[in-house]
């Protein structure tokens, strides 16, 4: 585990005082102070639009400050660019990392720092500095000559952090660090903060996953609305007080329970085997219930519920969805009232060019106008009325989803689904990447369709629920089995579950 010892007598190396930012009449940061020390994790959470991005990009300098000061070191500190934040010492690790994939690991760890004699790049003195920067981090294994489009997600990032190593940040911001990340590369993540820490960066961790600011922070400041709501000490605070800091309601208010009436069997698995994975499915999904599948990265799980959509191969076994059985494909399952959201949002999930109304109508265009004509006005209707009922926070059906955020993105995801009036929702990994207040709409969202809240004639919906996130499957649904090496094993009432027999079922761990 990460030490919590913040050096809390030690002057911050990085420092915010009253920062203000306005877009148009919109205050995105209103009067922020906020600081880190050398040698510490100073954790920045909130929910999408609390203003966290705005603070880090003025760190980084991608946007100048309407008001406030900055210090680095004691000194004012005002980067006009990224490039000369970097310059500075201050340096941004996106979620999304910015490497160049066909150059090797030295030569990105060096780029932009080149020592040149004469307008010739020093070979041996960049592989010296690459070298020594992944020796600091603890990984002086990783080989420098290798391109980095041969590397995991995880190597990636260790290249990623070494280049700003490599050009002497001593402030390092991780946005979003392991949102791609599977277990065994997490602690990888882990080992990597602490061996910063014992160099002396500053660090600014920014996470959805509480969890993991309880595991790798000293301080964590909580944003609102543009404003610091709150914070202190790591170890002074419960995650159910953050939560309470960032949306104004507790831990267990996150997970409502309607009272749900399971019904008729609607989706079945018996003895499926997919293409590698799953090795073997059987389950009975009712209406009016949270069927919950529980697993680690590479488990399977996802390859199942892709099978059950169609978009892969069934070697044996069968589904049924509803009354029929047999071969399938996406546009049958959506014939049958089977709809799937994506674990992959940007991937699959939803179209990143498209407007909102584009979005949420392209399953169904035939509702929209005679002889397969959209008319964009028809269009536009039906995508209002989804937007408002699930609270999308766009600027109306003709903003580009790109635009949105993560939480609304994935509303939009699910209000698809709900305009093609599906019985039964495949949610991979739903809440991944989203912030807590957008976890508990759409915690709220999925209870009211399985209990039929709001339906016409209180039609209940049912929902198998894909998740590496145990407290949410524990949470929200009323069944759950657990998926170990391709193998689904059978489902249990929730009850019968906790986070430890969870995590033991999905390592193959059998129960004493």
């Amino acid at each position: 585990m990460v030490s919590k010892s913040s050096p809390a007598d030690s002057t911050p190396l990085l420092v915010m005082r009253g920062i203000r930012k306005f877009f148009g009449a919109t205050a995105a940061l209103d009067g922020v102070d906020f600081d880190v020390r050398a040698g510490e994790v100073h954790a920045l959470v909130g929910e999408n639009g609390s203003g966290k991005s705005t603070l880090m990009k003025i760190v980084s300098g991608a946007e100048k400050p309407d008001a406030g000061a900055m210090l680095l070191d004691g000194l004012p500190y005002r980067p006009r660019s990224p490039l000369e934040a970097r310059r500075s010492g201050v340096g941004m690790i996106y979620q999304e990392l910015s490497l160049a994939p066909h150059l090797t690991v030295e030569e990105n760890i060096s780029l932009g720092v080149e020592e040149t004699r004469w307008g010739i790049v020093s070979r041996e003195k960049a592989r010296a500095r690459a070298r020594a920067a992944l020796e600091r981090l603890g990984h002086a294994d990783l080989p420098l000559d290798e391109p980095v489009r041969n590397l995991g997600v995880s190597g990636r990032q260790i290249v990623e952090i070494a280049r700003a190593v490599a050009s002497g940040c001593r402030v390092l911001v991780l946005d979003e660090p392991t949102s791609s990340l599977g277990g065994e590369d997490v602690r990888r993540l882990f080992d990597l903060v602490r061996a910063l820490k014992r160099n002396g960066h500053a660090i600014v961790y920014i996470s959805h996953a509480l969890e993991e600011i309880k595991e790798t922070a000293d301080r964590v400041t909580v944003l609102r609305d543009g404003r610091v709501a709150g914070g202190g000490r790591v170890a002074d605070l419960s995650l159910d007080e953050i939560v309470r800091l960032m949306i104004g309601r507790r831990v267990e208010q996150l997970y409502p329970r309607s009272h749900r009436r399971p019904g008729e069997i609607i989706l079945e698995l018996k003895g499926l085997v997919g293409a590698g994975k799953p090795r073997e499915a059987s389950l009975e999904l009712r209406r009016g219930e949270i069927l919950g599948v529980a697993g680690l990265l590479g488990s399977g799980r996802t390859e199942l519920v892709r099978t059950i959509f169609g978009l892969a191969p069934v070697r044996a076994g069968t589904i049924r969805a509803g009354a029929y059985v047999g071969p399938a494909s996406p546009v049958l399952r959506w014939a049958q009232g089977v709809g799937l959201v994506s674990e992959d949002r940007a991937g699959e999930g939803v179209a990143l060019k498209l407007d909102v109304g584009a979005n949420i109508t392209l399953s169904r265009l035939e509702r929209l106008g005679p002889a397969g004509i959209v008319l964009p006005r028809r269009q536009a209707e039906e995508a209002a009325a989804w937007i408002e009922r699930l609270g999308i926070r766009c600027r109306g059906p003709f903003q580009r989803v790109g635009r949105l955020s993560g939480g609304n993105q994935q509303k939009v995801a699910l209000a698809r689904l709900l305009y093609h009036d599906v019985d039964v929702l495949l949610l991979d990994e739903p809440t991944r990447g989203i912030d807590v207040a957008s976890k508990a709409q759409i915690y709220e969202l999925v209870d009211q369709l399985a209990a039929g809240a709001g339906a016409a004639g209180g039609r209940q919906r049912a929902v198998l629920m894909v998740s590496s996130y145990f407290p949410e499957l524990l949470g929200v649904c009323d069944r759950i089995a657990v998926m170990s090496r391709g193998t689904l094993g059978p489902a249990r009432p929730v009850g019968e579950w906790n986070e430890a027999s969870l995590m033991l079922a999905a390592a193959g761990v059998e129960p004493r």
